[in-house]
């Protein structure tokens, strides 16, 4: 049974002419660009909510995309971030590209926390989980 997602973040993107590639759609990896977008924006809020955890940081181990439609200049996108519920050491980040009520794509990607000193997973802030759960 899959857990119950939580919408964390929401950021409107303009789509810009040189997104678009040679067969007049949004490059495919442009649409990694507009999730790292969020989950950035999202990331930096949570700093300004918790601080600096001193030494630790993140790192995403693994990316996907499924596209749904092709995104065609011009557009604003409106890419919404869930998260599943906290694991140890993870986050599973889930994503939805919106444009004119249409669903274009949705992707993940799993947010590890490291140590920096060491570069080996730590576990999660206790703050994180506290926002997470």
């Amino acid at each position: 049974m899959a857990s119950a997602r939580k919408l964390v973040h929401s950021v409107s993107v303009p789509m810009r002419w040189g997104d678009m590639d040679a067969q007049g759609h949004v490059n495919n990896t442009v649409y990694f660009r507009y999730m790292e977008q969020a989950r950035i924006e999202w990331l930096e809020s949570l700093r300004k909510r918790i601080g600096d955890v001193e030494g630790l940081g993140c790192v995403i181990v693994n990316a996907s995309c499924t596209f749904l439609l092709p995104l065609c200049y011009p557009g604003t996108i409106d890419v919404r971030m869930f998260v599943d519920a906290p694991g140890r050491s993870s986050l599973d980040s889930h994503y939805e590209m919106w444009m004119n009520d249409r669903k274009y794509a949705e992707g993940s990607a799993r947010i590890v926390w490291i140590d920096h000193r060491t570069q080996r997973s730590t576990p999660l802030p206790e703050q994180v989980l506290a926002i997470c759960a």
